[in-house]
């Protein structure tokens, strides 16, 4: 955990910064948990990243049609970063869960993973706060 921590503080102050990182598995539709590759090629193996400024559906959702659209969600976000493939993140912040960092996260073709999912309706924009349900009522 030590070891965890100071690895945070040395990427918050990288902001600016692209860091590679090979996908180990996707979690959810808006966080995966990957392989940091810093500059000196070691690697900080199993860190939770959460997509920043995206929402989608939970997994243990309100209603069967959030649930459904969560495991959509899963799905698109597993084809668009599959594991084993190096993307990028940047603008790395504290995510409010400890052990969990947010980050813009970029493919090999440079999208924003977190855009695109928004742009294609399977989740929508978030800048923090409440969620808004994804349940009709």
């Amino acid at each position: 955990m030590k070891r965890f921590l100071l690895f945070c503080m040395f990427l918050v102050g990288q902001n600016c910064l692209a860091t590679p990182v090979r996908v180990a598995h996707v979690i959810d539709g808006d966080t995966f948990v990957g392989d940091i590759i810093l500059a000196d090629k070691t690697e900080v193996m199993s860190v939770k990243v959460r997509l920043r400024n995206v929402d989608t559906p939970e997994l243990h959702g309100d209603c069967e049609s959030e649930i459904k659209r969560a495991k959509y969600a899963k799905q698109r976000l597993e084809e668009l970063i599959p594991s084993g493939s190096v993307i990028e993140i940047k603008n790395i912040t504290n995510d409010k869960y400890a052990g969990r960092i947010d980050a813009n996260v970029y493919d090999s073709a440079n999208r924003d993973i977190g855009l695109v999912l928004v742009k294609e309706k399977v989740g929508r924009a978030y800048s923090g706060g409440k969620r808004k349900s994804w349940c009709n009522k």
